[in-house]
């Protein structure tokens, strides 16, 4: 935990500069705009440690699989988002010597990520290793509005000399990811130009031939001369300037970056170009006042007030900003990475975090339309995943969607998840029922969603077999959500939640069949399906294996759970842990402790089929053998102890994930920021605290508070309605602020809304 980022309600403050935490703010105050982000590097050369960063939405590259021992089934490449053309250098010298803070004295050190304005501002006094002096205040963000724009305001001052320098303003296409399973460069060059009206390079991928663009408009105080540069990859334009002691000397710089998912290659250059010039003749301000506006709209829907807890309120905010920055929901072949525009890990792209933690975020806090462009992704998808379930063995219209994937395809090559993983079918299954029960929008699964209910059913009725010993069906050789156990029997979870998809089909395929005749037709002939199929999947749900312990009362995790030494983590040193940065993986595996929330996410999954003491007891068995070592699993921990009583807890569990990133828990923040389970951050405030459920297509309140808040606010979009939730030490406030008059419950009580 390194909390060195200073509270504040509305910004992400970094006073000082520390080179061991330049990775860690580099990742916090990254932008984005939906489209690209970029993670905050500096402007001006930098020798120290950095990992670089700027990343184009649905631009990727299939990097070849990196594996020591192949097994069929195993994807050959592993997509990834890749480091895209850098377009943010302004690197300035001065007889000879670069600005550059690793090797400078530096003086004072501010970086400051406005989450209100979306704007990031960096202040620095540095003194170079000639003793000369610079002052400097760096102004960047991107344009939510103009999603193709970025812009940068970097203002000199020569606190103690006066001399010519030269301010080197480029576009950097010859970059790497750091992540390159075989240190291989990904990008070719198409066009390049640096001329007196503009800067671009247009870049390839290898392979998948995407094509980015990327083009740079400068404006200076005054120049007397300029020298454009052209090299591999690479356009520049190095200015001769003359900085005077004490004298602002300011460099506008405008970016547009574009790509191949919006224009045709014959068009891309010139699109990008005209983009640009409509940006450099608006000029900075206007693009900054436009920002600041667009925010404040995303703010006045999304935002969550805490009062009397700074630490509590930046959190949250600074959740809810990064789910703002990284989707918008414009574009149905887009999709959220858990690091998002932050970084590298993960490639980039989608899990089944999206259907798991945010699209709670996107249904409450935007139009539906975005919610429904992130489920409209996987039924676009369903045909790759029935590809993947054959190349697994499976048959007849089976679907299993997968671990990651950018394209549809897999592409995840560790077995145990690859092959085993399989619950992440049922967090897409049951996102189709999420949205309907919460939008009222019954037709989505006639147009979308039973196509690919069934195709999960398929699959899950393939997957369990008959055991003749337990007279039951189970579910072999899989990996639940606890990754700290590896290829196991009969996880609770993975087949509770298969039992429940299952009827849940059963059910959608009679409304639609009685209310969408035309369409039950249409979905029987695309999906070859035989009503009769249901009649197998009714077995399955009457007889599947679903472990309890009766002396204890709970629902066993897996088969063999409860063989293992049962030490709860208080019993565990500081100094081992995280346990998977201090122990071998074989003793990971062979303990009892759990990365994250595993039986308790099927009960948060499905809470309406349990009573409130099994889920209590089963929290408080669960919960003393976990580590929390997943940054998903404090999320669902809060919202369970909310709902049983213990708010003391819920409340911690809300700070561990709301600060995940900002004070970097685990010790990874450096490799980007954790997008995904920000939406589960949210859900501790609306879902833990608020008690927010939506209960026969109802909202249904039953809130709770923090000793430590005086006050907590929040709003949600339900179908026609916007409503605001104030919660206080006194009690509860539900106002509508639009649509028409509504009936909500609160604390079990209909109360009517005008």
């Amino acid at each position: 935990m390194k909390n060195y980022i200073k509270y504040d309600p509305w910004k992400i403050i970094e006073e000082g500069f520390n080179p061991d935490y330049n990775k860690i703010s580099e990742s916090i105050c990254s932008l984005g705009n939906g489209k690209f982000g970029q993670r905050a590097n500096f402007e001006e050369s930098f020798s120290g440690k950095t990992l670089q960063g700027n990343y184009v939405s649905g631009v990727y590259y299939p990097d070849k699989t990196r594996v020591g021992w192949w097994k069929n089934g195993y994807p050959e490449y592993f997509a990834k988002m890749l480091n895209a053309p850098s377009w943010i250098g302004i690197k300035t010298t001065v007889q000879g010597e670069d600005l550059d803070l690793n090797k400078c004295e530096i003086q004072d050190f501010s970086r400051v990520l406005d989450m209100k304005k979306g704007v990031l501002e960096r202040r620095f006094t540095a003194k170079t290793q000639s003793g000369k002096i610079f002052q400097v205040v760096a102004t960047r963000f991107l344009s939510v509005l103009r999603d193709e724009i970025g812009a940068i305001k970097y203002t000199i001052i020569p606190k103690n000399f006066s001399a010519e320098a030269e301010i080197l303003c480029d576009v950097d296409a010859d970059i790497k990811n750091e992540d390159s399973n075989y240190d291989e460069k990904f990008w070719i060059e198409i066009l390049k130009t640096s001329d007196d009206n503009n800067t671009f390079v247009t870049a390839e991928t290898k392979k998948t031939q995407f094509q980015v663009c990327t083009a740079v408009k400068m404006e200076l105080s005054n120049f007397s001369k300029v020298e454009n540069i052209l090299k591999e990859k690479y356009a520049a334009k190095k200015y001769t300037v003359q900085f005077t002691e004490n004298e602002e000397f300011t460099v506008y710089k405008y970016a547009a970056v574009t790509s191949t998912m919006y224009y045709s290659k014959e068009k891309i250059s010139s699109k990008t170009l005209q983009v640009l010039e409509k940006a450099y003749n608006d000029g900075f301000e206007k693009l900054l006042d436009e920002q600041i506006k667009t925010w404040d709209e995303k703010w006045k829907e999304s935002d969550i007030i805490i009062e009397g807890d700074v630490a509590a309120q930046q959190g949250i905010r600074f959740n809810i900003f990064q789910l703002n920055q990284t989707y918008t929901g414009r574009d149905e072949r887009l999709n959220i990475g858990p690091k998002g525009f932050t970084g590298e890990k993960y490639g980039g792209t989608t899990y089944w975090d999206t259907e798991a933690y945010c699209l709670p975020f996107y249904l409450a806090t935007a139009d539906k339309k975005v919610a429904h462009s992130l489920l409209v992704y996987r039924w676009k998808h369903l045909k790759k995943a029935i590809e993947n379930a054959e190349k697994l063995g499976f048959t007849g219209g089976a679907a299993l969607y997968p671990m990651v994937t950018i394209n549809g395809e897999e592409c995840h090559n560790e077995w145990e998840i690859t092959f085993e993983e399989i619950h992440r079918n049922a967090a897409i299954a049951n996102a189709v029922k999420i949205y309907v029960d919460y939008t009222g929008e019954k037709k989505y699964l006639a147009d979308y969603g039973l196509e690919v209910l069934i195709s999960i059913s398929r699959f899950w009725a393939q997957r369990v077999n008959w055991s003749e010993d337990k007279q039951k069906y189970v579910m072999l050789g899989v990996t639940g959500p606890n990754e700290y156990e590896n290829n196991v029997n009969n996880n609770w979870y993975t087949s509770f939640s298969a039992v429940q998809n299952m009827k849940y089909t059963i059910k959608a395929i009679d409304f639609v069949k009685n209310n969408y005749p035309e369409d039950f037709l249409r979905i029987k002939n695309v999906c070859n399906f035989d009503e009769k199929e249901t009649e197998k999947w009714n077995e399955i749900i009457a007889n599947m294996y679903l472990g309890f312990d009766e002396k204890r009362q709970i629902f066993v995790q897996n088969d063999g759970f409860l063989d293992k030494e049962l030490i709860p983590v208080s019993k565990l040193a500081a100094s081992e842990r995280p346990i998977n940065q201090h122990w071998s993986w074989d003793r990971i595996l062979r303990s009892c402790y759990i990365k994250q929330a595993d039986v308790l996410q099927g009960i948060y999954f499905f809470e309406e089929e349990f009573d409130t003491q099994t889920i209590k007891r089963n929290f408080e068995f669960y919960e003393q053998f976990t580590v929390h070592e997943s940054s998903l699993s404090s999320c669902i921990h809060n919202i369970l102890a909310a709902r049983v009583g213990l708010y003391d807890k819920a409340y911690q569990f809300y700070l561990n994930a709301s600060r995940l990133d900002l004070d970097d828990y685990n010790n990874d923040t450096c490799d980007g920021c954790h997008i995904t389970s920000m939406g589960g951050t949210w859900m501790t405030i609306v879902q833990g605290f608020g008690g927010m459920r939506i209960k026969d297509g109802l909202p249904s309140f039953n809130p709770i508070i923090p000793k430590q808040w005086q006050k907590y606010a929040f709003k949600i979009r339900h179908q026609d309605n916007l409503f605001l939730i104030e919660v206080t030490q006194s009690g509860t406030k539900i106002q509508k602020l639009e649509g028409p008059d509504a009936k909500v419950l609160i604390n079990g009580v209909l109360t009517e809304i005008k």
